[in-house]
Order: C-alpha cells, then structure tokens, then sequence
C-alpha cells in the first residue's frame, strides 16, 4: 500500500479529514447516531468554502486551530447539520456540564442554544 507524502497532501483534505473525525467524535460522546448524509453535505461544504480561498488562506486555516473552528462551525451551520437532532442536541446543551466533550464543541453546541 503507497502512501502520500504527508507535504503533497492539501491543507483542504487535511480539514476535511479533521472535520470528519470532530463530527464523529461530537455524535458518539452525545451517544447519537450522526446523520450520515448531512454530514457528508457538512464536509462537501467546507470543501466548496475552502476551495473559493487562495491557496495561502487554505494554509493559513489549516495551521490555525481558532480558524479551523471558525470554518467548522460555518460548514455545521451553513450545511443544514445543525437542524438535525435539534432537538434532542439542544437538551443536551442545556446541562453542558454533564457532557463529556471538550471545551472546542461548543463551537458546534452554541449553534444549539440559539
């Protein structure tokens, strides 16, 4: 099996892949089963939205959690994610407390408290 050479290796894939893995942690540490389509349409969003940046922008992003964050929350929200499990999510939310995520989800759990 090849494998890529880490530096050949887009700082747009490098976000998706990162998106992916945050999305599934969120999901399994509020014990839901992720809306698979919609968060293929949340990753397919950040794609679109990063590929619109010059490529410095991209880099600049993908070094800088604060701003990775910022383009998560965006696609979450953009995407129509955030209106799935509203309801459900929302509860949560409301005892943040209680739940087992790191500080950086309230990116994605503020959305909730709207």
């Amino acid at each position: 099996m090849m494998h890529a050479d880490p530096s050949s290796i887009s700082p747009t894939q490098t976000l998706r892949k990162e998106f992916r893995r945050h999305l599934e942690i969120f999901y399994a540490q509020l014990k839901l089963a992720p809306p698979y389509e919609s968060v293929e349409k949340a990753i397919r969003t950040l794609t679109t939205a990063m590929h619109a940046l010059p490529r410095e922008a991209q880099t600049r992003i993908a070094s800088d959690p604060a701003l990775q964050w910022q383009q998560f929350r965006l696609a979450f929200e953009t995407s129509g994610l955030v209106k799935k499990h509203r309801g459900i999510i929302a509860g949560l939310a409301r005892n943040r407390s209680a739940l087992n995520l790191p500080a950086e989800y309230d990116h994605f759990l503020n959305l909730f408290n709207a």
